[in-house]
């Protein structure tokens, strides 16, 4: 039922009324108070009452934030003496899908062990309900977004200009944080609609070319993109190029945490990040793909910040789930300090990054088969999340889609021909003999 990042998938088939009502007699069953939010989407206000009805079937009380982004609900958890959180979205998906996603009291992702009993809890929902008089209550609150504005950065951005595609979504707070700051804000797709008419949900380069756009057209400093819960942010320089999520990455991990820390992110970030942890007397700590390993290992002592190439960092001292908003004010002071954030592009080491999909039926089939042949022709073989094998000018993954019927094929070298040979040997080994969709 769960895959990296909660549940998603289509409304009425995947995701439905009943399913939301389980999950809320499960997640009760657990609990005695929950908060719970939403994204835009149509379908979220059925789905989170859904939620809500069964939390309070199981007796346990219920705060409703309304539309907030992941980030807030996630905070809120504490902000209002609750045991878990839970927020209905489908994140960065299509508007005709929706999801869950769960917090625990510290703000961070359910585990596997969560999930686990929670799963278990489901299944057994029916046996959850108290009598009526044991019900619990529901309370709307509207001031989640004041409480976490005041949580962001504070300081004097007053010549920074910043573009701040919201997509529709519900990470409109991350324009006030920075007119807070100072700094002369213009929004594109403010407005929240389920439907994201602005562009698709996903901050991708493909998906942000009316930002990049605006960007170079109007000298802005900076330009930063949310996907529709706001967990993610993307980023484009000054010039209006987009900036890739292993760039980011190695910038945030580069210059926003001190000198010997360590850094954790997923098995398919690229080597341009061990290059610059390195420098800087770190080490990298590996996890699989999703940000709730990525959250688990920020727990670790000595681990100063963790991030994904989708777009989800983590600065652990401040918060244990991707804040968007956050991750947004932190890159405006960047920027702010000088010097421009192509230069700071530029001074990183290069690497070349390809990645693509094989859609498949038996996506664990696929992994367990280009597993077996690996092992048979390689020495270094890493098995933390898919299978990884690393060569001495590079490397390449073949991992599952933990949301999705594909297989993720990654591969990196520091010479655009020899990665796209180590593409096509991942691609040869997930039973392709070349990849068949961008990822």
């Amino acid at each position: 039922m769960f895959g990296t990042s909660g549940i998603r998938g289509p409304v009425g088939e995947t995701v439905t009324g009943s399913l939301a009502l389980d999950l809320g007699r499960g997640l009760g069953s657990m609990t005695d108070r929950i908060v719970v939010g939403r994204d835009p989407r149509e379908s979220g206000d059925a789905l989170a009452r859904a939620a809500i009805a069964g939390a309070q079937e199981a007796g346990t009380d219920a705060v409703d934030l309304g539309v907030e982004s992941t980030p807030t609900v996630a905070r809120a958890v504490e902000w209002y003496d609750a045991d878990a959180g839970l927020v209905v979205t489908a994140s960065h998906n299509p508007p005709a899908d929706n999801g869950f996603k769960f917090w625990t009291r510290e703000g961070r992702a359910f585990d596997a062990e969560a999930t686990g009993t929670l799963s278990t809890r489901v299944e057994d929902s029916g046996e959850a309900t108290v009598p009526p008089p044991e019900m619990g209550s529901v309370s709307r609150v509207d001031d989640a977004s004041r409480r976490h504005l005041d949580r962001l950065p504070t300081g004097d951005l007053d010549s920074l200009s910043v573009v701040v595609d919201v997509g529709n979504g519900a990470g409109g707070l991350t324009a006030d944080a920075l007119l807070a700051l100072g700094c002369d804000v213009t929004t594109l797709d403010a407005q929240r609609d389920g439907s994201f008419p602005g562009r698709p949900s996903e901050p991708t380069a493909e998906n942000c070319g009316t930002l990049t756009t605006v960007v170079a057209a109007t000298g802005a400093d900076l330009g930063v993109a949310h996907d529709g819960d706001a967990d993610r942010t993307m980023a484009v320089d000054e010039t209006g190029r987009f900036l890739t999520g292993d760039e980011l990455l190695a910038l945030f991990a580069g210059e926003t945490v001190p000198a010997g820390a360590d850094v954790a992110a997923p098995i398919n970030a690229s080597a341009v990040l061990d290059a610059v942890v390195e420098e800087r007397g770190g080490s990298v700590v590996r996890t699989a793909v999703g940000d709730g390993h990525v959250a688990a290992a920020c727990t670790d002592q000595g681990v100063a910040f963790g991030g994904e190439p989708s777009g989800a960092w983590i600065w652990p001292d401040e918060a244990l789930c991707p804040d968007g908003h956050y991750a947004a004010c932190r890159l405006a002071a960047l920027v702010a300090a000088g010097p421009p954030l192509s230069d700071r592009v530029a001074a990183l080491p290069t690497y070349v990054t390809k990645r693509e999909s094989v859609r498949c039926g038996d996506k664990a089939a696929v992994v367990a088969e280009a597993e077996s042949r690996t092992r048979s022709r390689y020495d270094d073989v890493t098995d933390l999340d898919g299978v990884r094998v690393d060569v001495d000018d590079g490397w390449f993954l073949v991992r599952a889609s933990g949301t999705q019927p594909l297989v993720r094929l990654t591969a990196e070298a520091r010479t655009e021909r020899r990665a796209e040979e180590l593409l096509a040997e991942a691609a040869a080994l997930a039973g392709r003999e070349s990849p068949i969709e961008g990822a």
